[in-house]
């Protein structure tokens, strides 16, 4: 039997216990995070850097406050629960004195790389984004009209990808494609996400419900989960292309609405909202990419890369309008946004959206099908889409590492 002052702390303790776990949170199918790394973060960034970082790039408008308090010596970082934790800042002279480590490069780190070999050790992930085959029609990214060639954006982003890795390699890289494809990387299926899906649904929802909640979680999270696992802890390549593309609301698959609107866009990591950061994991890993700088990398490569694909396709830049993106750099094609990809990813991730996959001009393309050399497109002499996409991202990532690295004697 506990005596009075035992059972004092056994109460004091198991109060305390519930107290943390009714603030604590975590995203779908994510395990709680292990904030051991941030004791590796002290005296790695100014007061100054940090700041901005934070409240220009990753939190805009306080989105992080009651999670992260900036004081003059270092910032209180809320990590599960009511635990916080103080990070020190540097002061300016000792300022990357003491880099966070990571296992990508940036392009200035990598040294000089011989004449027509821009990429030369460079690592490059390729992610051809969705799935495509008889998975599509469960990611609602497939169309078809008619008994036209269907329009399924997993199966073009997997030709986009095989058409760019011998690009790349020739230029110097080292490439590997995530998916090789229509196969899903996760061992998980929509039966076995039954349970977690479940739990993220009210009392009252039907069967259908529970199969549609089941299909997203496998697709959109355990797949891009399964995908981060291999680029983190198997590849570990210096950056990762996200190859995807855009639509606009096309109504029934079946009967689809051909749209005359077409445009391009890219994002990299940022702008999360306040509600977004509540859970334990998600604010860990933007932290960790601020901390890690990855923004100092993934900003000017993708600007690069998405305004070279802007020469190649003619596209006009595609405006958001809502809260959860933001404009980066100094052109109109870029934004910020929190995606699972690109925050999962712990490497620079150039994410593209070229095209709209149910405008008119492009769909006529697509019927077209990939082919070798160019033909008459309205009026115009035209690579097939899957080889323009390729040429625009080589050429970017190419024009981006010849600024950023010097040439060999």
């Amino acid at each position: 039997m506990f005596d009075t002052p035992t059972l004092s702390r056994f109460v004091l303790s198991f109060f305390l216990l519930l107290s943390a776990d009714a603030f604590s949170k975590t995203s779908p199918l994510a395990q709680a995070p292990d904030w051991s790394w941030l004791g590796r973060c002290n005296n790695v960034m100014t007061r100054e850097e940090f700041q901005k970082a934070l409240q220009v790039h990753y939190a805009r408008n306080d989105a992080a406050k009651g999670w992260v308090d900036i004081g003059e010596s270092g910032a209180r970082i809320r990590t599960e629960g009511e635990q916080w934790q103080e990070v020190v800042f540097a002061k300016e002279s000792e300022s990357l004195a003491a880099p966070l480590e990571r296992f990508w490069r940036k392009a200035s780190e990598l040294g000089a790389a011989p004449t027509g070999k821009p990429l030369q050790g460079v690592r490059i992930a390729i992610d051809p984004g969705h799935l495509g085959g008889e998975w599509a029609t469960m990611e609602e990214r497939f169309f078809q009209i008619g008994k036209t060639r269907p329009v399924a954006e997993g199966d073009l982003t997997l030709a986009v990808a095989k058409r760019l890795k011998p690009m790349l390699e020739k230029l110097g890289a080292q490439t590997v494609l995530l998916r090789k494809s229509d196969s899903p990387l996760t061992q998980h299926r929509p039966k076995s996400l039954e349970s977690a899906a479940a739990g993220e649904l009210t009392s009252a929802y039907t069967a259908d419900r529970l199969r549609r909640q089941s299909e997203l979680f496998f697709y959109r999270i355990s797949e891009i989960r399964a995908r981060a696992q291999m680029v983190n802890e198997r590849l570990k390549p210096d950056l990762v292309i996200c190859l995807h593309l855009n639509a606009e609301e096309w109504g029934e698959p079946d009967n689809p609405k051909l749209t005359p609107r077409n445009h391009l866009h890219a994002l990299v990591n940022g702008c999360y909202g306040p509600r977004e950061l509540e859970s334990d994991d998600i604010r860990a890993e933007m932290l960790a990419h601020l901390f890690g700088r990855t923004e100092q990398e993934s900003v000017p490569l993708s600007e690069c890369v998405v305004e070279t694909l802007a020469e190649a396709t003619g596209l006009p830049p595609y405006t958001y309008f809502s809260p959860n993106a933001s404009r980066v750099g100094d052109g109109p094609y870029l934004y910020s946004r929190n995606l699972l990809a690109n925050r999962l990813y712990r490497v620079p991730v150039v994410f593209l959206e070229p095209y709209v996959m149910n405008s008119g001009p492009v769909w006529r393309r697509i019927q077209m099908g990939d082919y070798a050399g160019e033909k008459m497109v309205e009026g115009v002499a035209r690579k097939s889409i899957q080889t323009e996409y390729a040429l625009g991202v080589a050429e970017g990532l190419a024009r981006y590492f010849r600024k950023a690295r010097p040439l060999s004697k």
